[in-house]
């Protein structure tokens, strides 16, 4: 990702602001049906989806991280250090994340995009792997391998396809979407940015999360992201991060479920 020139960044930012849409709710109510529409169904054990070790409900998932254009028009700024309207997001921390969710639930209620018993919010762990695998049993969504014969480090060649990782995303500001989906057409999850999950970090998924203290908690961030080797971009690649933090190789993407019961 390229340093920009100060005046790119000052006309995109410019052209990212609220205070110049001239009918924003208009602009936000279509943004909202737009993002109402690029979900994809999941449906654990049923049909195409395979039966997972740990018990998931039905879950419907962004097929794509969030983009600036949507984060801007619903928490009225924009954080980013890397600017573009369908640009993943970036630079916001955990708690940010969260506050998104739940305001974007209100304006889709308000535009009769969601119903009352569901809601907007950060996937678990166990949803995101799953999606991230889309039944598959490899290394990648793709297969073992991310490099090609011939391919000197850090370039793989295979995954150059399906993600940005370090060895691709030098001078590029890349949109969502632009690589191919995993196989069930869901975009960048290897890769792009690392992506937030609600989940409290623990050492290992089997173990359970334990209890969550006041103060900064430690987070889950899975899928990697365009700074780092190609080797950290697997399906089970995760590390944690405390809440307060903030990265322009951090982002998330959401998910629309039924209520916590």
């Amino acid at each position: 990702m390229p340093a920009m020139s100060l005046i790119a960044v000052l006309v995109t930012s410019i052209a990212l602001t609220p205070a110049n849409e001239p009918n924003l709710p208009r602009q936000r109510a279509d943004l909202m049906k737009t993002f109402a529409s690029e979900f994809v169904t999941i449906k654990p054990g049923v049909g195409r989806f395979p039966t997972p070790a740990t018990k998931l409900g039905a879950f419907a998932i962004a097929k794509y991280e969030t983009t600036q254009e949507l984060y801007e028009l619903v928490m009225q700024q924009n954080p980013s250090r890397w600017k573009g309207r369908r640009n993943s997001v970036e630079q916001m921390t955990y708690t940010e994340a969260v506050a998104f969710c739940r305001r974007v639930t209100e304006l889709m209620r308000a535009e009769r995009l969601l119903p009352a018993d569901e809601v907007v919010r950060l996937p678990t762990e166990a949803e995101w792997q799953y999606a991230c695998r889309a039944g598959t049993n490899t290394k990648y969504s793709f297969g073992e391998n991310p490099q090609r014969d011939g391919d000197e480090e850090p370039k793989a060649s295979t995954l150059d396809a399906y993600a940005w990782h370090h060895g691709n995303a030098a001078r590029n500001d890349p949109e969502v979407g632009v690589l191919k989906p995993n196989p069930w057409g869901l975009y960048d999850m290897h890769g792009y940015l690392w992506e937030y999950v609600s989940d409290p970090w623990r050492p290992s998924m089997a173990e359970p999360a334990g209890k969550v203290l006041p103060g900064s908690t430690p987070r889950t961030i899975r899928s990697g992201s365009w700074r780092d080797h190609y080797s950290l971009l697997t399906t089970m690649s995760r590390q944690s991060i405390p809440d307060h933090v903030r990265s322009d190789a951090i982002g998330f993407r959401c998910v629309k479920a039924g209520r916590a019961r």
